[in-house]
């Protein structure tokens, strides 16, 4: 599903400007639009008002960006589970969801949530592993197969 909905030109929408910058853009079948958030101005604003994070808030930006899109989540796992709230909430579903948020707290139990829940295509590195670099390097990978 991620392949063709690059093909399509859909946006790809990212948690970490980490991740969003290691995506090649010269690769890009349609020259996609790559969005990330996460330091638009008017997070950490919202993140307070919501009593939540920062990658959490800068979700909340991405509601009427998500239909149709790619969401890559690299970093937060935080993020993650703010999406299957939005879903929940009857916001339009993205297309696919790369899932590769690292670390110790929540990582793989996000993963597993996403594996699980299937309103979504999802591709997902299991356990604590992934990041910004391997969620950049599936969209490039995904990229390179398109060309």
């Amino acid at each position: 599903a991620a392949a063709s909905a690059l093909q399509a030109g859909a946006p790809i929408l990212c948690d970490s400007r980490m991740l969003a910058d290691g995506i090649t853009r010269s690769r890009l079948p349609h020259d996609n639009d790559v969005i990330c958030t996460l330091n638009d101005p008017a997070t950490p604003a919202l993140a307070a008002k919501l009593g939540t994070t920062r990658s959490a808030a800068a979700m909340e930006l991405w509601r009427d960006k998500l239909a149709g899109s790619i969401v890559v989540i690299g970093n937060a796992p935080t993020a993650l589970y703010r999406l299957f709230e939005m879903l929940d909430e009857g916001v339009s579903p993205p297309v696919a969801i790369v899932g590769m948020p690292v670390g110790f707290i929540g990582a793989a139990e996000s993963k597993e949530a996403l594996i699980e829940d299937s309103r979504v295509p999802c591709l997902v590195v299991r356990g604590r592993r992934g990041g910004s670099a391997m969620a950049a390097a599936t969209i490039n990978a995904l990229a390179s197969a398109a060309e």
